[in-house]
């Protein structure tokens, strides 16, 4: 499933940590991708620092208390997050991402976008679905779930800089189908709640909606 959120942060929000990046040092993002994506990555990203992880804590308490965020993607745990910058020139070409981080199954991959995307051209996240490739750019505070087994690239950025940051989830839900079956009767399930209250219908579909996640959670 590939779901938007366009709106994770607000766009003051945004602009505040792209502020805070500012004063951060970068180092060359091939030192985390695997064997064969380093051949085909082209950025930079944030080296440890106590700002760079005063940012990156925001984010991870903004995805925590994101609701959507928490029901497509059913998170057991995630990686460390990663502050990527793209300047011009740089690019990331088709691939795959590791199917184990940090000791972790990657099932579900996230860019939050932090940049203006008038303030630079090209950066897109390029995904590729089996039928067609997706370009994706998102507003400032602008976050793309999709599941990591796709093939995926960023677009070379052309003018300006693309500061995103990026991260995995290893989902209680482990496939993907099933993970939009239960984010799919969850919608419904509020719905029918707003419309009709606790009627006999929401009780079908609440029980099914938890059985279904019971069977299915790791």
């Amino acid at each position: 499933m590939l779901l938007a959120i366009d709106s994770l942060l607000s766009a003051a929000e945004a602009g505040a940590l792209r502020a805070s990046a500012d004063t951060l040092d970068f180092a060359d993002g091939k030192a985390s991708a695997g064997r064969y994506a380093r051949e085909v990555k082209a950025n930079d990203q944030a080296a440890p620092s106590p700002a760079r992880n005063a940012v990156l804590a925001k984010v991870t308490k903004a995805l925590q208390g994101n609701e959507l965020f928490t029901l497509a993607a059913r998170p057991r745990a995630m990686t460390p997050l990663i502050l990527s910058r793209y300047r011009q020139g740089q690019t990331y070409g088709l691939h795959v991402d590791d199917a184990l981080m940090q000791g972790l199954r990657t099932d579900i991959s996230f860019t939050l976008f932090l940049s203006d995307p008038e303030s630079y051209d090209g950066g897109e996240l390029v995904i590729e679905d089996g039928f067609e490739a997706r370009a994706v750019k998102l507003p400032a505070g602008g976050l793309m779930l999709y599941p990591s087994t796709t093939l995926h690239r960023v677009a070379p950025v052309t003018r300006g800089e693309r500061l995103a940051v990026v991260g995995w989830v290893q989902s209680r839900v482990r496939e993907a189908a099933q993970r939009e079956m239960l984010f799919d009767l969850e919608r419904a399930v509020r719905e029918v709640h707003g419309r009709e209250g606790k009627s006999e219908l929401f009780d079908l579909l609440a029980k099914s909606r938890s059985n279904l996640l019971r069977m299915w959670a790791d």
